[in-house]
């Protein structure tokens, strides 16, 4: 995160209409902008030792030799790296979004399954700014950093993009879809407002 400050304008919106937007809640952004660059972050290089979150535990990166070959571990996740490598962060997420894409989609089907809702498409991405999206057509996409968070935090998210199937916008109805699933969601959303750009 550099720090910048962006504004996107809707489909049908215009850019005067987003100009006066940001104008009205420039302290705001602001203030939220000084807050996110004071959060600490994980280091940009990753290297043995380097403590990441998996499953919401700070987790460190352990070196091993396997079969002749250099192994980088965190948590349950393992791949080969170059022993060479100055940064193990490029080996270590590619075996993350990996390992995302089946336990993600395993876990949202389970949760639209007791939903009785169907998702037509799942998508792991690297996403630099939204943990999720859902298009109108029940295509979701989710971020592959998900597998880092406490799961109850990656529930709440999976929950919060199923709603958007059957309410396609943040409305009170939205939310009261998504508190009869969790609860607790709000305990949720403030881990992410807190935690959720150290993942970056």
């Amino acid at each position: 995160m550099d720090g910048a400050l962006r504004v996107t304008v809707p489909p049908g919106g215009s850019r005067a209409g987003a100009l006066r937007f940001a104008q009205r809640h420039l302290s705001w952004a602001l203030r939220e902008r000084a807050r996110l660059l004071s959060l600490p972050r994980v280091p940009s290089v990753w290297t043995a030792g380097t403590m990441i979150l998996m499953n919401g535990q700070p987790t460190p990166i352990e070196l091993t030799r396997e079969r002749d070959r250099t192994v980088a571990r965190v948590g349950s996740i393992a791949t080969p790296v170059d022993e060479s490598a100055a940064d193990l962060r490029p080996a270590i997420e590619r075996k993350m979004r990996s390992v995302a894409r089946q336990q993600l989609a395993a876990e949202l089907h389970a949760i639209a399954a007791t939903l009785n809702l169907r998702v037509s498409r799942i998508s792991i991405r690297n996403q630099q700014s939204r943990w999720g999206s859902c298009s109108c057509s029940g295509w979701i996409s989710l971020n592959f950093r998900l597998i880092q968070m406490p799961p109850s935090v990656r529930e709440y998210i999976l929950v919060h993009e199923l709603m958007h199937l059957r309410q396609p916008n943040h409305s009170p109805r939205f939310w009261v879809l998504v508190e009869s699933v969790c609860p607790d969601f709000r305990e949720s959303e403030r881990w992410l407002k807190k935690r959720g750009r150290t993942l970056f």
